[in-house]
């Protein structure tokens, strides 16, 4: 049996409750079978340099204001850089994939590119910062659907990130596209020797989430979306890259 990657997760005060463990759930549940480790101020280890080439993946969920969250994470960002230009995995879900971009951040995106807030937008299908869902266009990475589109697959969504511009290039890629404003919702970009996958929306959603804002998916609760964002990290870009999305 082939040993399982290992990843820590970010739990501390730069997150809120639960969102740590939907990444957990997600990555632990994934194909690859994570083992997951929490890591944070309060954790039984922190993040740092040492703590980070235990794994193969690092994690930073969902959370609040952007500054706010990058108050408390700034010291973890030369870590981080060091661990991703060495080879490591950085995941990144809503206020994870705002905080690898530069202003602030951890400078994970190529230099052109930088997140900004979907909902701003003009052409943007959610103009507020309500817990919701919205709908996206998903190229598959991985799997027998790799290389085809699904169009406007709703998924949940609260004041997520988009990319803006991000130019796909041999070592950058475009997963999904926010179906109504056709901003970048999703992307994979190499970082010296190590990859960056980001998610503006909640792919983790658990259907506790859901309920508790009373929020009814059409297309229900599904986890692909999440699984393929994780290999597609992992692979360092999808499997059949020819076509963009």
């Amino acid at each position: 049996m082939m040993n399982r990657p290992r990843a820590l997760v970010y739990r501390g005060p730069a997150t809120s409750e639960g969102l740590p463990e939907a990444v957990a759930q997600l990555l632990e549940s994934s194909p690859r079978h994570f083992e997951v480790q929490y890591a944070g101020p309060n954790e039984a280890v922190d993040i740092s340099a040492e703590a980070l080439r235990a794994v193969d993946l690092y994690a930073q969920p969902g959370g609040d204001d952007l500054d706010d969250a990058f108050v408390e994470v700034r010291k973890y960002r030369a870590p981080i850089r060091e661990f991703v230009s060495n080879g490591g995995r950085y995941l990144g879900f809503c206020l994870g994939a705002y905080l690898a971009g530069h202003t602030p951040g951890f400078g994970l995106l190529p230099k052109y590119a930088d997140t900004d807030s979907e909902c701003e937008l003009k052409t943007a299908q959610v103009q507020n910062d309500d817990d919701t869902i919205i709908q996206v266009d998903w190229k598959w990475s991985a799997g027998p659907k790799a290389g085809q589109t699904t169009k406007d697959r709703w998924i949940y969504f609260q004041e997520g990130a988009v990319i803006q511009g991000f130019r796909p290039s041999a070592d950058a890629f475009i997963l999904g596209r926010y179906s109504k404003s056709g901003g970048v919702a999703a992307s994979v970009n190499r970082h010296g020797k190590g990859w960056v996958g980001l998610i503006g929306p909640h792919p983790e959603a658990t259907q506790e989430w859901f309920d508790i804002e009373s929020i009814v998916s059409p297309d229900g609760l599904q986890y692909d979306i999440g699984y393929d964002l994780i290999e597609a990290t992992m692979a360092g870009g999808p499997q059949q890259p020819e076509k963009e999305l």
